[in-house]
């Protein structure tokens, strides 16, 4: 009875968990739609990088919600269930790592490593670890694992949100007019010096 106490009290948080990144997952299907729409459309290596990993954080978080509260028999084998999910989350961070790397359509900066490949592998890893130490001794494991997947929702919503405004702010400024030219004034060039005229003196002599 103490393997269902301890997962008792965290229903209420997966089933929310669970149910947002579920629905979340329709809204990286709109990003997708918005991404072929627009002016600057990504490629399959751009896509690989910075959008599949979206949904997978999503369905991560999803998965880890019906793990804790599927009705177990014992606490060790939600944690094993976990931990092998924090392993295969953080081998696809060092896949999208190389993706995000070899793609040239797209020039990261620290943000985009921080949400895209640092932010899910210390979430992945959190997982992992807790995973492994999750007992009937040690519930404490069981914040670490709620902390991961709701770190793995809201980088999710940042990642699609930060979609969402780049190809806006992007086609924002492809579609302004560009800066009419200025008028030069014209130039003239400068008027030559005048000649001095010189009045023809009489030779001297002559009068006579």
């Amino acid at each position: 009875m103490h393997e269902v106490h301890l997962f008792a009290g965290w229903e209420s948080f997966y089933v929310i968990i669970g149910s947002s990144a579920a629905a979340l997952t329709g809204l990286q299907f709109v990003v997708m739609a918005l991404v072929a729409d627009s002016e600057r459309p990504g490629g399959p290596q751009e896509v690989a990088a910075f959008g599949s990993p979206t949904v997978v954080h999503f369905c991560s978080a999803l998965l880890i919600s019906a793990l804790f509260t599927a009705p177990w028999h014992a606490v060790a084998n939600a944690g094993r269930a976990a931990s092998l999910l924090g392993l295969g989350g953080l081998i696809y961070t060092v896949i999208v790592l190389r993706r995000a790397l070899r793609q040239s359509g797209y020039q990261p900066v620290f943000e985009d490593w921080l949400w895209h490949t640092i932010l899910p592998g210390a979430a992945y890893l959190a997982l992992l670890v807790s995973g492994l130490t999750l007992s009937e001794e040690t519930g404490s494991a069981t914040f670490f694992v709620g902390a991961a997947a709701l770190l793995l929702v809201f980088i999710g919503i940042h990642n699609a949100w930060d979609t969402v405004t780049y190809i806006a702010l992007y086609q924002k400024s492809a579609s302004a007019p560009p800066n009419p030219p200025r008028a030069i004034p014209p130039t003239f060039p400068p008027a030559p010096p005048a000649q001095e005229t010189r009045v023809p003196q009489p030779e001297p002599g002559a009068e006579g």
